[in-house]
């Protein structure tokens, strides 16, 4: 097994797979979770995943994004970044976030709400840390661009009255 996942995190850290993947893994992903009732995606094979719903930051209509993400603390937050497979430009869901940043999102095919922050300075630099030792690929990616990849810490909230998640 560790070394099928060595082998994953070779090839996801090329160039190629950059240029590729974001075309193919999250439309998989979102047919997979749609077929599954919510229970599944493809990419979860190499890494915990979610499906986030969150508010266009421009069209102010409902995304749904599927993301890598970090579970902490058993259930009540997840780190996510931006890393866009290593390409130029930030992900369009971390605007949405920025803009808008409670969301919803969809974890073992339960919808949980949650508010996002922006990780910045020393809890940003502790979080990458970990994210780059939970995924060593993410380093390759920040390597590519000279951006710097945005890390939201997504924590569950209370819903709103009278809306069912």
């Amino acid at each position: 097994m560790a070394h099928r996942t060595k082998t994953i995190q070779r090839v996801s850290a090329t160039r190629t797979f950059a240029r590729v993947a974001p075309y193919v893994v999250p439309a998989l992903d979102r047919a997979v979770h749609r077929l599954t009732g919510g229970r599944a995606m493809l990419s979860t094979r190499m890494l915990p995943g979610l499906v986030l719903m969150s508010t266009g930051a421009r069209s102010g209509r409902p995304r749904r994004t599927p993301l890598a993400c970090m579970p902490e603390r058993e259930g009540g937050s997840w780190l996510v970044i931006g890393s866009n497979f290593g390409r130029q430009g930030h992900p369009a869901w971390t605007a949405n976030l920025r803009h808008c940043p409670d969301a919803v999102i969809s974890w073992n095919g339960t919808d949980i709400p949650v508010r996002a922050c922006q990780l910045e300075g020393a809890e940003r630099q502790e979080a990458w840390e970990r994210l780059r030792e939970f995924w060593p690929p993410y380093a390759a990616y920040q390597a590519r661009v000279e951006r710097q990849l945005r890390i939201f810490r997504l924590e569950r909230r209370d819903a709103p009255a009278g809306r069912a998640t």
